[in-house]
């Protein structure tokens, strides 16, 4: 009976059901109601989606950032069907695994940064987040300072939406939750040129950016502080490009101090920023690292925190059992997917693609609309952009209120065939990894427009 209902179903009769029964993430559901329900997508093939009423949309998110390979893979359906049929789960509790989650660690150990050898599986980027702080803080225990509690994050920052996600979030939306952030959690200046009035390209600021996190820690003890945890390129706050030396010297930091460093690459790994991790790009060595999205480009739910030596070390090394887990860490068909897809960005050059093609072009395309009325800055790398929208280009001064505009371009987009998002006074981009110059052209001619709409309306 259910599966009949699931059949030839009109776009507004999905509309109808869905208002009635589902609750969406990060949705305000009064306004969907009043909008007449959400657009229903049916499928996807390359860069492109279609939705019930047949309309093409070029996804220039990439989904959530995470789509890499791009739609319609169907070597990833093979793999999760051969891999069901052999073993559609086992548990890696009880002293028990399988092969795909012992593959898919031999090879993330050789892809990983150098001394990233030991990984932990969840099931998406928040839990893997989550994982880490737990790691962190059972680390420091062990080693006979319980008081090293506290985990730094930066204002703008996104690191999920579990209670510890949305705690380490530096955006304060993230916390219209009572009792967050947890305690244990702080947030230090992020290095947002834009907002500050700085050069981006200026080696001053990147210090004076990393010199933030040093003014965080001496103000908290450093006997206090646990670890400190960053994106590359903060993603979801803006697509927030580090400046010269920031990484380089927040690491001296945390090395003077004693303070592990969380690199969470959730949405800069497996190609984003045109190496297989940000953590490559701007030469970071981390304690932990924390991926998830591109590791199966979205078509399994899984991630994974690579522990370096010194954690690994100490956990293996004491007795007793590790209080952490979820029934589906490293899931055989999640597993086997992600190995798939993680050959597919390697045998199709994917990485280099993005590296001499997406991010140059994407750099250009978008970088003429710097002169556009309504842009105030182009900023990006790789397979990863922001327009930062703005009233005034002198002063910086968004518009009023705050999101506004950016919010009008963003939906003029989806109605003309491009999906991307808003973020304050400002629109990223993340399209698939795959996508072409000719199809860059297309994104860039659709948002040119949309701008153009909306300055004309202004």
């Amino acid at each position: 009976m259910k599966e009949a209902v699931l059949q030839n179903r009109s776009g507004e009769a999905l509309k109808v059901a869905d208002l009635a029964h589902h609750l969406h993430p990060f949705t305000d559901h009064r306004a969907l109601a009043a909008e007449g329900g959400p657009r229903v997508i049916t499928h996807g093939e390359g860069v492109y989606l279609w939705d019930t009423e047949g309309r093409r949309l070029l996804d220039g998110m990439g989904g959530l950032w995470c789509v890499n390979i791009g739609y319609g893979r169907k070597e990833l359906g093979e793999v999760a069907h051969r891999q069901m049929d052999r073993l559609a789960f086992y548990n890696t509790f009880f002293k028990t695994s399988h092969e795909p989650v012992i593959e898919l660690s031999e090879r993330l150990a050789a892809l990983t940064p150098e001394g990233i050898d030991d990984f932990f599986y969840a099931n998406s980027g928040s839990e893997a987040n989550d994982t880490a702080l737990r790691l962190v803080r059972g680390y420091w225990a062990a080693q006979g300072k319980p008081e090293r509690q506290i985990i730094i994050s930066r204002e703008y920052a996104y690191h999920g939406s579990t209670i510890a996600g949305a705690s380490l979030c530096g955006l304060p939306s993230m916390h219209n939750l009572p009792g967050l952030p947890i305690p244990g959690i702080v947030h230090a200046a992020a290095p947002y040129a834009w907002q500050a009035g700085r050069d981006n390209a200026d080696p001053a600021y990147g210090a004076e950016a990393a010199d933030a996190v040093e003014a965080k820690i001496m103000e908290l003890g450093t006997e206090n502080v646990a670890a400190f945890i960053g994106e590359p390129v903060m993603g979801a706050g803006g697509v927030i490009i580090p400046p010269p030396g920031y990484w380089k010297r927040v690491q001296e930091i945390c090395r003077k101090y004693d303070i592990l460093l969380i690199v969470d690459e959730v949405i800069c790994g497996f190609g984003r920023t045109g190496n297989w991790f940000g953590s490559e790009t701007y030469d970071i060595a981390p304690d932990i690292l924390c991926m998830a999205k591109g590791m199966s480009s979205g078509y399994q739910p899984i991630s994974a925190v690579g522990v370096g030596a010194r954690v690994a070390g100490a956990l293996r090394e004491q007795a007793g059992v590790l209080p952490h887990g979820f029934t589906y860490s490293g899931h055989p068909v999640a597993a086997a997917v992600a190995l798939e897809n993680i050959d597919i960005i390697g045998r199709e050059g994917i990485i280099e693609h993005v590296r001499d093609t997406v991010g140059p072009c994407m750099g250009d395309r978008l970088g003429r609309l710097a002169a556009h009325s309504l842009v105030g800055e182009v900023r990006g790398i790789g397979g990863m952009w922001a327009l930062e929208l703005t009233s005034n280009k002198v002063t910086h001064a968004p518009f009023d209120p705050l999101g506004s505009v950016a919010t009008r371009v963003r939906n003029l987009c989806f109605e003309r065939g491009l999906a991307t998002r808003a973020v304050r006074e400002g629109l990223v981009f993340s399209p698939p990894l795959i996508i072409t110059e000719a199809q860059i052209d297309e994104l860039a001619t659709i948002l040119t427009g949309c701008l153009d709409s909306v300055a004309d309306a202004l």
